[in-house]
């Protein structure tokens, strides 16, 4: 099983996410928590891939069903998209198309649909397709997902497997993520579904890194400034330890429990926003735009 990365590798897959691309990433990401999503969340992400003159590549990878690409296809043409072009990339042979990379790189939107993300990651990591996606990020497309589509975008994922019952170091399973999502490790339907533990440990054998768990039918718009605003209907939860006081105790029959003092907990509501860089919420009326 894989187990968590060190931060010399975190290092590692951030910097090859953006090898490629040529530039710090200029785009925006629209990352929903799972579950409804609320018409703010599509038409924000519409409007920022070109509104009615908008193309954008849907990529139902993570998803089992058949019909995945056709439901976002007329989703999205509601919200006012002026072309969808669904990307049934399944196989890392699939990412290698070149007219199917210069599709992705020249669009205004990309958006990953819900599943699995380890379906995402293992066919567009290190592929031509894959990197079409950090390029047109780079270049100021705006990237989206829902699910395990926001799932995959931090440089660290957590992929679903692991003891979820108990705060311990090394009990949750991370792969690198698409990387897009920098300096955090991201969570999905996290209130919803009572996440706290699984990204709580995390955060706390990673404490560079911000825990930012986002509720269904809730997402987070991340905008080139650095800052992200509260989408929907729901709450996004942040921890930061960055300054906290991580400590380890052994525990019965094996592993180390993980404790910590100082812990830095921020309930988000819609509307609200968080400066990333800062660590810190902006407040109302004192700007935080893209």
């Amino acid at each position: 099983m894989r187990r968590a990365l060190t931060t010399s590798a975190l290092g590692i897959c951030l910097l090859a996410a953006f090898a490629g691309a040529g530039e710090l990433p200029r785009g925006h990401l629209v990352l929903n928590g799972g579950g409804g999503k609320p018409a703010s969340v599509l038409d924000t992400f519409v409007e920022l891939a070109g509104g009615t003159e908008s193309t954008i590549v849907v990529f139902p990878t993570a998803s089992a069903e058949a019909d995945t690409g056709e439901y976002y296809r007329g989703l999205f043409a509601e919200h006012g998209a002026a072309e969808v072009v669904v990307a049934e990339v399944r196989t890392r042979e699939d990412a290698a198309e070149p007219a199917l990379a210069a599709t992705v790189a020249a669009a205004g939107g990309i958006w990953f649909a819900g599943g699995d993300q380890r379906r995402i990651t293992d066919a567009l990591n290190g592929t031509p397709v894959g990197e079409a996606v950090r390029a047109a990020f780079a270049r100021g497309a705006v990237v989206g997902g829902t699910s395990a589509g926001t799932a995959c975008q931090s440089g660290l994922m957590i992929t679903g497997e692991g003891d979820f019952t108990v705060i311990t170091a090394g009990n949750v399973e991370l792969s690198p993520g698409l990387g897009l999502f920098d300096g955090v490790i991201v969570d999905q339907h996290f209130v919803a579904r009572s996440r706290h533990n699984r990204l709580l440990a995390v955060v706390l054998e990673h404490p560079e890194l911000l825990g930012v768990g986002i509720d269904e039918a809730t997402a987070v718009w991340v905008r080139p400034d650095g800052t992200f605003e509260v989408l929907g209907e729901g709450w996004v939860v942040v921890y930061d330890a960055a300054a906290a006081a991580v400590h380890r105790a052994p525990r019965a029959g094996g592993g180390e429990a993980l404790g910590v003092h100082g812990l830095t907990t921020h309930v988000l509501l819609p509307g609200e926003v968080f400066d990333l860089r800062g660590r810190r919420v902006v407040p109302a009326g004192t700007g935080g735009g893209a």
